[in-house]
């Protein structure tokens, strides 16, 4: 799932690259949905940047971490369920 979306936001800053002047409303949406910016740098994305983000934070590292949160947090509700389940 992590590679997935990774992927699908290497896809977006690709595409954004080649045409800036037709916008990336992908890209736009990974940023803020992720409170994230570009890859090693965020120079070349910062029009589609959220405002409030102070600084840089790696969009590859950060969906990383909110996947892998997420996929832990629904891994413990799963077990508590199927525990409940048992009863």
């Amino acid at each position: 799932a992590i590679r997935h979306v990774q992927s699908m936001y290497e896809e977006a800053y690709s595409d954004y690259l080649k045409d800036r002047a037709r916008g990336n409303g992908t890209l736009i949406t990974f940023h803020s949905a992720f409170q994230c910016c570009g890859k090693e740098s965020s120079e070349q994305v910062q029009p589609t940047c959220p405002k409030e983000l102070p600084g840089h934070k790696n969009c590859i590292d950060k969906i990383e971490t909110v996947i892998s949160a997420k996929l832990q947090l629904i891994g413990i509700v799963g077990i508590g369920i199927a525990g409940l389940t048992e009863l």
